[in-house]
């Protein structure tokens, strides 16, 4: 997943960050969870032995992955606070690249123990004990840093929508997606390119969840902007992590772009 610039991150820091409803969100990472564990206790082991087209790994290890992506939270909580956080929630997305391989150690670690179904049944079990009573102020250390637990759980949308995504395309099992979990997903990524290329000359929308402007150049006061990019929140959400390409997905028309400035290939993908 891509780093940014010490100017980004400068930029992202001064942004009025978006806010987002704690109980919405915890509510949505935990149905999302189900949705993703369902899923997975659906599979045979001739579909947790297939590649998932992720980083050399297999479904089973993308299927710990996901378990993982949840479960690091019931070891932040258990581990002592620090004095302060040093992430924040738009800074998030470009921090997780250096990780990546420490990342996939510690996943195919996972998936080489407990079969996947138990492992999801411990995370579900751990995390109904520990996270009603934490409070979303608490500061955890998370791999890429010190960060609030509420900015942390709308990063858990991220890892749940997007894997969720990779199980369905590599096994050809529906996964459900939570309305809440992917709307917060495509937020924060549409947060993170209005903070990779600031401005207000190209205006994104990804209906029915954001509008955001970036791309420097001139800025429309009135009326239609002249550069416009519009897609579906799945579309954006592969576009954003690497999964589609911006030529690809005009030629299948699942992205609609006008203007000299609606070309995104220079900015995209923000995390992969």
């Amino acid at each position: 997943m891509a780093s940014t610039s010490a100017n980004s991150a400068a930029r992202a820091k001064k942004k009025r960050p978006r806010t987002y409803d704690s109980a919405k969100i915890r509510a949505a990472v935990l149905a999302q969870f189900g949705h993703v564990r369902e899923a997975v206790e659906g599979l045979s082991e001739e579909q947790l032995a297939r590649p998932a087209g992720l980083g050399g790994w297999s479904v089973r290890e993308l299927a710990a992955h996901l378990s993982m992506s949840l479960g690091s939270l019931v070891r932040f909580l258990g581990e002592p606070a620090p004095a302060r956080a040093e992430v924040s929630l738009t800074e998030w997305p470009f921090t997780t690249a250096p990780h990546a391989g420490q990342v996939a150690e510690d996943t195919r670690r996972l998936a080489s123990g407990a079969p996947v179904g138990e492992l999801f049944a411990r995370v579900a079990a751990d995390v109904a004990e520990v996270l009603p009573g934490a409070d979303d102020e608490r500061i955890v250390r998370t791999r890429v840093g010190p960060m609030r637990l509420a900015d942390f759980l709308v990063t858990r949308t991220v890892e749940l929508v997007v894997h969720g995504d990779d199980l369905a395309r590599a096994t050809g099992t529906e996964v459900r997606f939570d309305r809440q979990a992917l709307a917060a997903c495509t937020r924060l990524l549409a947060d993170a390119l209005a903070v990779k290329a600031p401005g207000a000359s190209t205006e994104v929308r990804i209906p029915p969840f954001a509008v955001v402007q970036c791309i420097e150049g001139p800025r429309h006061t009135r009326g239609t902007p002249p550069n416009v990019v519009e897609t579906d929140p799945l579309t954006w959400i592969r576009l954003a992590t690497g999964r589609t390409q911006w030529a690809d997905a005009i030629e299948d028309a699942q992205v609609r772009a006008s203007g000299e400035r609606a070309d995104l290939v220079g900015v995209l993908p923000l995390m992969g």
